[in-house]
């Protein structure tokens, strides 16, 4: 094997995949720079002048499929090489594109059974491979699990188009010992009997996929690829149903439908497959709801029983010989007689065929007959009645919201027409305004026929519709529906609970009963607000009330005028136009500002004590005298207690004694 292909673009890396006929590695496309997978034929195949020349239409051809669902071919070709024995050998070879993720098969053998939801988007990918591939003119004939790629996103990518086209188209000398091309346990009848395969034979195979998606095990197994093979044109399927307890039964029709043995009952084609699944999965009736497989399978037999009469030749006369068309060995009539006994039963019933056809020419062309004649009486006579019958028609006269009552009812008498007023409760027009009439103006009625003519009674006053909260376009069709018309003009203004554009009010107001066809103005919310004043209130009940409306950021200071637990301030201010959800900032009073009264000492005078508590915010009481002379005898509230700034502190004074310089004044005083 070489390590690269096509003048070394194709660097050839690790063995990804094998199978009787291919192996597949990944490799670089150095010329792209990208990973792709490489699918090397084996060499004895390769030798196959046949093959070769049908594998490279086959390349060219599903090169040219571009579909999500399938594996993309980029190139194809073939490698010369030597061999150890110094032949030259050709190895052709197709670049595909690479997927990255695991085979249906290994899904399945690891897992089993997959869900119901699962089955439905893998055959969707796979069905939408194959209608496209069918349109192109492309039949797979070896759909498996192992040709059905999951990759790592879930997109399910069907692999090996055309390869299976070609080898079966290479193996026409095929003897029947060598088996039949594709995977038994997934061949359709026609292709197990070696007959010609068309797409509905990639659809039972498709349906034998599906079988073992839902019960995790092929429709039909045993011990010889023989054996599989009597079976899928022989049998019919255990339903899935009894495979899988509680696995509803319309899937059992959908499988037996897509595996018909006889491929005129499976679906046409991969789309109306496809649409199947759809419909059910929508909860709809698939059109397999109505097959019936035993038939399906008895009238496959009854037909191959046909097929089969024919003259009774004894085995010592006749000879085999392989039919490379069907694939299996025919008893083929050696001697002319027998040739002659062929020859005479086909002559008889060409004979009897020719007689039935032609007897069935005469009697249908007597019913034929029969029937022109029933025809031709039947229109003679519907013509005589209709010229008895005929009358003079007259065509009804237009009415407009100006034709006035006593104009039109004098148009319909002139007409030879009775006019029938009706009245219209339910319109919009002015009092005494046409609005309909029965049979409706252009209708072409008998004279003498009448004319019902409805009359508008005048608009009439209704509620006007709450649609408060509604988007504009809600808002207009519930008033027209109503009655009303909606002015083009709609107004903006701000709102503290109504989201941005969507209605605040009407003009006039819900409720209001107001005259069918009046105009009818909307209101609409700007997505802006005004602050409301919150000063002075309790924090908790504005946090409640405005908690929808805005977002609060909550910080607390003292106050003097504001009770505790009360807000003080907010920002932004009362008044402040802003969005609706904005966030604001709220001030909550803690209660007036609390100080120490300050330590003072008894015997201190009077003055420096009031100095001293005032100037912490105190305010000072005097009990006893006041003078210059007198001092501290003590306070209340006592020293070092917390009391609201401004609070007064009373101060309990006493006469003091004079000292010093002040003495001597007061004896000199005294002396005088």
């Amino acid at each position: 094997m070489p390590n690269a292909l096509a003048g070394g673009r194709y660097q050839l890396g690790q063995l990804i995949g094998r199978g009787g006929m291919a192996e597949v590695r990944i490799a670089l496309d150095t010329r792209l720079g990208r990973t792709v997978a490489v699918k090397i034929m084996r060499a004895e195949l390769a030798n196959d002048e046949i093959f070769l020349a049908r594998f490279r239409r086959e390349a060219r051809s599903v090169a040219q499929m571009n579909n999500p669902n399938i594996v993309n071919i980029y190139d194809s070709g073939e490698e010369t090489i030597t061999t150890d024995a110094g032949d030259t050998e050709r190895l052709p070879y197709i670049v595909m594109e690479y997927v990255k993720g695991q085979t249906l098969r290994d899904i399945i053998k690891v897992n089993g059974a997959l869900s119901q939801r699962d089955c439905e988007q893998v055959m969707l990918g796979v069905l939408s491979a194959l209608d496209y591939s069918h349109r192109m003119g492309i039949i797979h004939r070896d759909i498996k699990p192992g040709n059905i790629m999951i990759s790592e996103q879930g997109v399910v990518k069907v692999m090996d188009f055309g390869i299976a086209r070609a080898l079966d188209d290479s193996a026409a000398t095929m003897t029947q010992s060598q088996g039949v091309v594709g995977t038994a346990q997934y061949l359709s009848p026609e292709q197990a009997r070696g007959e010609t395969v068309d797409m509905r034979s990639d659809l039972y195979s498709a349906g034998c996929v599906l079988y073992e998606m839902l019960t995790g095990r092929p429709p039909f197994t045993g011990d010889s690829a023989v054996a599989i093979a009597y079976q899928h044109v022989s049998e019919v399927a255990t339903p899935p149903s009894a495979v899988v307890p509680g696995l509803p039964k319309m899937w059992d029709s959908i499988v037996a439908k897509a595996m018909a043995k006889d491929r005129q009952n499976r679906y046409a084609t991969a789309g109306e497959f496809k649409n199947d699944i759809l419909t059910y999965m929508n909860g709809g009736v698939p059109v397999a709801a109505a097959f019936n497989p035993l038939t399906d399978l008895s009238n496959v037999k009854a037909r191959k029983e046909a097929e089969r009469e024919q003259p009774t030749v004894p085995m010592s006369q006749t000879t085999q010989a392989f039919n490379p068309v069907t694939g299996q060995f025919e008893q083929i009539p050696p001697n002319a007689a027998a040739q002659n006994a062929l020859k005479t039963r086909a002559e008889q019933r060409a004979a009897a065929a020719k007689a039935k056809k032609k007897k069935q020419i005469i009697i249908g062309s007597i019913i034929g007959v029969i029937a022109v004649i029933a025809i031709v009486v039947g229109v003679v006579f519907a013509m005589n009645n209709a010229k008895k019958n005929a009358v003079e028609t007259v065509t009804v006269p237009a009415c407009t919201a100006t034709t006035s009552k006593d104009g039109l009812e004098a148009k319909l008498k002139a007409l030879g027409l009775e006019m029938v007023e009706k009245q219209d409760t339910d319109s919009t027009e002015a009092a005494g305004t046409c609005t309909k009439m029965s049979p409706k103006a252009g209708s072409k009625v008998a004279k003498g026929s009448k004319v019902s003519v409805w009359f508008s009674a005048g608009p009439q006053s209704v509620p006007v519709p709450d649609v408060k909260d509604m988007s504009q376009e809600a808002a207009r069709a519930e008033l027209e529906e109503a009655g009303f018309k909606v002015s083009s003009t709609v107004k903006t203004e701000d709102s503290a609970d109504i989201e941005k554009d969507k209605v605040t009010r009407t003009d006039p107001a819900a409720g209001s009963p107001t005259a069918k066809g009046s105009t009818i103005t909307i209101y609409v919310s700007s997505g802006m607000t005004s602050m409301p004043n919150l000063v002075g209130q309790s924090k908790d009940a504005v946090i409640s009330q405005y908690s929808g409306q805005f977002n609060f950021v909550v910080e607390t200071e003292s106050s003097d005028t504001v009770a505790a637990g009360s807000i003080t301030r907010t920002d932004p201010v009362a008044g402040a136009n802003i969005e609706q959800g904005s966030t604001i900032t709220i001030w909550v009073s803690t209660g007036k500002e609390k100080v120490t009264v300050p330590s003072i000492s008894a015997g201190t005078d009077y003055a420096t004590a009031k100095l001293q508590l005032e100037a912490v915010g105190l305010t000072v009481a005097a009990n006893g005298p006041t003078d210059s002379t007198t001092v501290v005898e003590s306070i209340d509230p006592a020293a070092g207690s917390q009391v609201d700034k401004g609070s007064t502190v009373t101060i309990t004074t006493k006469a003091g004694t004079s000292t010093g310089g002040n003495n001597g004044g007061n004896n000199s005083n005294t002396g005088e």
